[in-house]
């Protein structure tokens, strides 16, 4: 058993740390995530907070929050993420990186994929207002934008982390990502496009999914060096 757990903290092998760190980082966002849902589900005390949080800020709107807003949500839509994802994957590939490269063509796409199929088994209907920001034809549950947001920043953040050895680079890249998605997030409650529980499902969704291609692509990395070196 020692031996067991000892091999799971290891930083090194191909089920070492990286697997341990990645398994519980799955169960939590899985776990979340589904709290979340059955909370929504259920009706409990969060939905009513949520239309509480959706009408205060559409009552508190102004200008030039309103128009900023727009602008960090438009950038973190599906075309924009898309451009943003294939500029990460060919920077990758200048820098010789297949590995991060790989990662970013499972995840974000991937990751995009899941949260639409999500939003049909959910269908929950968005916020609404007399004269709303932003009109969509799309269900509410989780935050697409959010979603995206979380994968991209988070991504970025994590290739940050596992190749800098400055360890005031490594908390720079996670609390601007951090901050990134947040803001994302608060730009789709704000504009009325979500409410507060689909922007913190869609993190919870993000990070569980991001977690298994960053740990599947790490272990095929470390195994196919493993194989070379024997």
């Amino acid at each position: 058993m020692t031996r067991f757990l000892a091999a799971r903290l290891s930083p090194g092998g191909e089920l070492g740390l990286h697997l341990t760190a990645g398994v519980v980082m799955l169960v939590v966002g899985v776990t979340a995530f589904a709290e979340i849902a059955d909370a929504v589900g259920e009706g409990d005390d969060i939905a009513r907070y949520d239309e509480h949080v959706s009408q205060w800020f559409y009552q508190h709107a102004f200008e030039p929050l309103t128009t900023f807003m727009l602008g960090i949500t438009h950038l973190h839509g599906i075309p924009a993420m898309c451009v943003l994802s294939s500029l990460l994957g060919l920077w990758f590939w200048r820098k010789g990186a297949p590995y991060w490269l790989l990662a970013t063509a499972i995840a974000v796409p991937g990751g995009m994929l899941l949260n639409v199929l999500l939003k049909h088994v959910y269908q929950r209907a968005r916020p609404a207002f007399e004269e709303p920001f932003l009109t969509l034809a799309t269900y509410s549950f989780p935050s697409g934008h959010t979603a995206a947001a979380t994968l991209f920043y988070g991504l970025l953040a994590s290739y940050v982390v596992t190749t800098s050895s400055n360890w005031r680079v490594r908390c720079a890249a996670m609390l601007g990502a951090a901050l990134m998605v947040a803001l994302v997030a608060l730009s789709r409650v704000y504009l009325g496009a979500h409410f507060v529980s689909d922007v913190l499902a869609a993190m919870a969704e993000s990070a569980a999914w991001l977690a298994v291609c960053i740990t599947s692509v790490s272990t095929l990395r470390r195994r196919r060096h493993a194989r070379k070196d024997q």
